[in-house]
């Protein structure tokens, strides 16, 4: 496969080995002094090594920062911001999944403001506040197909004080370029590889559920879950086949293209259940994803049914879909109940009242109360289908 350069939502260049061309990409983003912004599992790993040396033997000197964790929170973006001022870096390279690219990009937002994180959270005009000259150019290299934050204008950060998930939010956060190699992804397990698949399909799904107007969001969205479908098993079951790791990267980001028309209850609880468990947000999303399918069921009829057709379904309508969502959960190991992630009933009404506030509910194909949000959390723990 040849390298393909896209102009769209960003620069993308997708294709084997492309990340081999990180150091020319730098120098023609004018980043002189990149800052690496690496998951912690991947900083011993060759790959990251081999693209570290590459950027120094081009006379552009790096370091790397790699001090986060799955869920990256407001402290944690503070210590980068002082490695990214000692070190006099000019810009930032992210190399991992969602958080190592949701932290980069609030890094890159907040570095060399004179305003704190949290003043950019995304309600009202905050993000008005900062200076857009001083946001630093992001560079992503999406290491799992899942997130799609390598073309977001925004990062998920963990408010540890308040146990909430707070999205901070610029125009200019999307990064200045995108690398797309499906090389990078290979090493990731088989798990990992399911619960961020499921979240690239949760994206796309969600987007297109959503009631907002944006015909061209709602057809990225169709096709991205379509490419999901044809290859996100090929991929969990044979890691080193490249062609379905390209497609589940492309799939990835045309769902978070898509989602500027809305996302839903799905995230709107996963964000809460992620802030207070600190779990996997792609499989949280995996998990309720059902549970909510069947409590919009009513308000997706004439969208199921165009959807099962075009994915070539057995089974047509909403039924055909919700089956073939179960199934693929089931293919894929994806647990069935929020239970067996640990999570309990004793939190149900406080996590209800949280998710109704979430800044993803109000995508949602219809409002739901807190009462609808208790059931549909009921219903995620003991694995009944509200039909």
């Amino acid at each position: 496969m040849t390298l393909l350069h896209w102009h769209y939502p960003t620069e993308i260049l997708v294709g084997e080995h492309a990340s081999s061309q990180l150091a020319s990409v730098c120098k023609t983003r004018s980043i002189q002094r990149p800052l690496f912004v690496v998951d912690p599992a991947l900083t011993d790993n060759q790959t990251t090594r081999n693209l570290v040396l590459s950027c120094q033997s081009a006379d552009l000197p790096s370091s790397i920062f790699s001090d986060f964790s799955g869920n990256p929170t407001g402290e944690q973006v503070e210590y980068g911001i002082e490695y990214f001022l000692k070190g006099n870096h000019d810009g930032v390279v992210t190399l991992g999944g969602g958080s190592s690219i949701d932290i980069g990009k609030a890094i890159a937002l907040v570095a060399k403001q004179q305003q704190p994180l949290w003043q950019f959270e995304d309600i009202n005009e905050n993000w008005t506040k900062a200076d857009a000259n001083l946001i630093a150019p992001v560079i992503a290299l999406p290491t799992t197909a899942g997130t799609g934050s390598e073309v977001g204008r925004a990062s998920v950060i963990t408010d540890t004080q308040s146990q909430s998930k707070r999205i901070i939010f610029h125009p200019k956060m999307l990064p200045v370029q995108v690398i797309l190699d499906p090389v990078l992804s290979v090493d990731l397990p088989p798990h990992l590889t399911a619960a961020t698949g499921m979240d690239a399909l949760s994206h796309n799904l969600e987007a297109y559920c959503s009631p907002s107007y944006h015909p061209m969001a709602e057809a990225i969205a169709i096709e991205g879950m379509r490419l999901i479908k044809l290859y996100l098993p090929i991929a969990h079951i044979d890691g080193n086949n490249l062609q379905a790791r390209t497609q589940m990267l492309i799939a990835s980001t045309m769902g978070a293209t898509a989602f500027q028309k809305g996302l839903g209850a799905m995230h709107a609880l996963a964000h809460t259940l992620g802030g207070r468990y600190n779990l996997h947000h792609g499989l949280l999303n995996a998990v309720l994803m059902p549970y909510v399918l069947c409590a919009n069921r009513h308000y997706l009829h004439e969208k199921m049914l165009r959807l099962s057709h075009y994915l070539e379904l057995e089974n047509e309508g909403f039924d055909g879909v919700l089956e073939w969502i179960l199934a693929l959960r089931k293919q894929l190991h994806i647990p069935h109940t929020m239970a067996e992630l640990g999570v309990n009933i004793q939190d149900q009404k406080a996590i209800a009242a949280q998710s109704v506030q979430d800044a993803a509910a109000s995508g949602n194909p219809i409002h739901l109360s807190q009462e609808q949000y208790e059931n549909v959390f009921y219903h995620s723990l003991n694995g009944t289908l509200d039909l």
